[in-house]
């Protein structure tokens, strides 16, 4: 599969994007092992983006910049409900009532949820009887199954023995867990979770037709998603305590959070939506959990599993077949134009 730097280009931000999610996801964790309120995180996480990245917004596109108009605002506002402020606190919501692990198999139904919801939709065109399109197919199955695999299976270490293949943490949550209904709510919490994302980025390619300017529509976006958490936030969380990060853990995540994943990550996300379409972007989310068993495993020295490399091997081939099923459609829409255009000119 040969593509140019122009292609290459969205692959790239979209793999800065999860390298950059997936250190979020670790500080995160930690943060709320400290016991730092999901919701003060949320909004302080959007203040953070906000401050970041308003002046580049402001400095850098404000000659390019379109004029706002009520659709404009009416498609930013849902951008910033389903896109950053639900999604969060969706996530945290489920991470509480089910378990880490079980939530996290969630972030991996994002592009087979959007590849299908772009095919109900007719934003994603395939022809299952073409290789291109089995490829598709068969490419968002198992990169789904790899990101399972990861997620769920350990298998035996490969590098140093650990007395810890099942984590405590886990069992202790699973065992502890009395009521089903909260795990029910959980699950929904987290489904709830996934379709916004899916629904997120096909809306983006709508939002960048009409707004196009990456840095500002994050800036706004950024902002309406404070107003629209902050609200919620100072309602439940009254104690002026709970507002200031305590310890070097809980600064640097949410500086962190904000500026690079809420600020530079979610430009790098809109950006790709914008060049390469919906579905392109999506297939690349699964790869946050690669880029966390790697940094687990080199960074925070956690012993290397069989699961691991299974999975991450089922989860690249998936992924390559999906880009080639859609670099090939593209390929042959592109040799077609010229045809077309010829049999309108003859019966002209």
């Amino acid at each position: 599969m040969l593509w140019s730097l122009e292609e290459w280009k969205p692959a790239l931000a979209m793999v800065a994007f999860d390298i950059i999610f997936a250190v979020m996801t670790g500080l995160i964790k930690k943060a709320l092992d400290e016991g730092m309120s999901k919701l003060v995180i949320i909004t302080l996480r959007q203040i953070v983006a906000t401050i970041f990245i308003a002046p580049i917004a402001f400095f850098k596109e404000r000659k390019s910049r379109p004029k706002l108009t009520a659709e404009i605002w009416m498609y930013l506002f849902v951008s910033a409900l389903i896109g950053a402020a639900l999604p969060q606190y969706l996530f945290f919501l489920g991470m509480q009532y089910t378990t880490a692990t079980f939530a996290s198999t969630f972030t991996n139904l994002p592009p087979v949820i959007t590849f299908l919801v772009a095919l109900l939709l007719r934003m994603e065109t395939m022809n299952i009887k073409s290789k291109a399109g089995m490829a598709k197919i068969f490419g968002a199955l198992l990169s789904l199954i790899g990101a399972m695999v990861l997620t769920l299976y350990k298998g035996v270490p490969l590098t140093h023995k650990t007395t810890h293949q099942i984590s405590p943490v886990h069992t202790t949550k699973i065992e502890s867990s009395s009521s089903t209904k909260k795990w029910i709510l959980g699950s929904v919490a987290m489904l709830g979770n996934v379709f916004c994302f899916s629904f997120w980025i096909l809306l983006q390619s709508k939002v960048s037709e009409k707004y196009p300017v990456v840095y500002s529509s994050t800036a706004f976006v950024s902002v309406l998603s404070f107003l629209q958490v902050a609200g919620l936030a100072v309602a439940i969380e009254r104690s002026p305590s709970v507002w200031l990060p305590r310890g070097t853990v809980e600064i640097i995540a949410v500086i962190y959070a904000g500026a690079a994943a809420s600020g530079i990550g979610f430009v790098l996300l809109t950006w790709a939506v914008q060049k390469r379409g919906p579905v392109f972007t999506s297939a690349f989310i699964p790869l946050i959990q690669l880029f966390v068993a790697l940094i687990d495993f080199a960074v925070l020295h956690e012993p290397l599993f069989f699961g691991s490399i299974l999975g991450s091997v089922l989860l690249i081939t998936g992924l390559y077949l999906l880009l080639w099923g859609k670099k090939k459609e593209a390929s042959i829409q592109t040799t077609k134009l010229p045809e077309i255009n010829e049999e309108q000119q003859v019966d002209n």
